[in-house]
């Protein structure tokens, strides 16, 4: 859990950003817990939306007492979310975007060690801090779900976690991250994720194989539209589920299957895709040989899980989150 008081710098000009004043940005923070600030995530018109696949969890861990959003800290507020594992679990870009900021706090006023502030564009940041070791370097553009880091325990803390923010509107302005995250179909505590008709990206690419391999023959695209969204409703009816079109965590479970060395099929791609969102850099080919299974247990390896080879339900859950 962090010591430190993770304020804003209402000095910084790149921190005011946007146009927004010095004395609007006082007001709006309140020392990170005024409305404008602790942010309740989309308006409910947009929240479906934005359930696109655009997101992903940037660390697996659990959420220390005192290391939520807004928890007081010296007179001030935490500006973050911290999640708690031990020093080098991975940790991953929460979205795509460019590496600004590669620096002791993540040049922030505040914040103390190992940190990297990505930027997303339309005003969107996040930073990542206490890292033990960087895996990126500055001005490189990542990709969502890409290693970025290792946890540490760099700074002014009490034992090695992610201090994990987002900043919406410009670099400063700090928002709940939980629900932040939430209303981006992502559960900051582990969950499986929630992805919306219309989302896209490489966990579409995943359910495609996966769905692939109850026989449903879709395009590959990495696009959830009508054709594949028709697949989910379909596959959610036959399965006893609300046929909503949504992949959540009621639908995520019955839909993975449980893999290791020998297995072969659509539904090791699915895994292959997974794995590959998480930088393992694997061939897509169905085949769940040497070099898939070494993948599999680096990444249980990496984020602290049981390292059997296994790809169960707790691994593809840590895979897609």
């Amino acid at each position: 859990m962090c010591e430190s008081c993770e304020g804003v710098d209402l000095n910084d000009p790149e921190q005011r950003g946007g146009g927004v004043s010095r004395r609007a940005l006082l007001v709006g923070t309140g020392l990170g817990l005024g409305l404008g600030v602790l942010g309740v995530g989309l308006p409910a018109a947009q929240a479906a939306t934005a359930k696109n696949g655009k997101w992903c969890n940037p660390a697996l861990g659990y959420f220390p007492n005192g290391g939520h959003f807004g928890a007081p800290r010296g007179g001030v507020s935490h500006a973050g979310q911290d999640v708690t594992n031990s020093t080098g679990t991975g940790v991953y870009a929460a979205a795509a975007g460019t590496v600004i900021r590669r620096q002791w706090g993540g040049g922030l006023t505040g914040r103390t060690g190992n940190g990297i502030v990505l930027s997303h564009g339309s005003g969107l940041y996040t930073y990542y801090g206490h890292l033990n070791a960087y895996r990126v370097s500055l001005n490189q553009k990542v990709s969502a779900g890409q290693r970025i880091g290792d946890m540490g325990a760099t700074g002014n803390v009490t034992g090695p976690h992610l201090h994990f923010e987002t900043h919406n509107g410009s670099l400063g302005r700090v928002v709940n991250p939980v629900t932040f995250m939430s209303g981006r179909g992502v559960d900051l505590g582990g969950g499986w994720p929630a992805l919306d008709s219309g989302a896209s990206g490489q966990r579409v690419r995943a359910i495609q194989h996966l769905l692939n391999q109850r026989g449903y023959g879709l395009e590959v695209d990495g696009w959830l539209g009508p054709t594949s969204t028709n697949a989910v409703k379909r596959f959610q009816s036959a399965s006893g589920l609300v046929a909503d079109g949504q992949v959540g965590p009621k639908t995520w479970p019955k839909l993975v299957y449980s893999l290791q060395r020998g297995a072969g099929g659509n539904h090791v791609k699915g895994l292959q895709t997974a794995l590959n969102k998480r930088s393992a850099g694997l061939l897509v080919d169905g085949d769940f040989g040497s070099v898939t299974n070494t993948a599999v247990r680096n990444f249980q390896s990496t984020n602290r899980l049981t390292v059997d080879g296994v790809a169960g339900p707790i691994t593809w859950r840590a895979l897609v989150g």
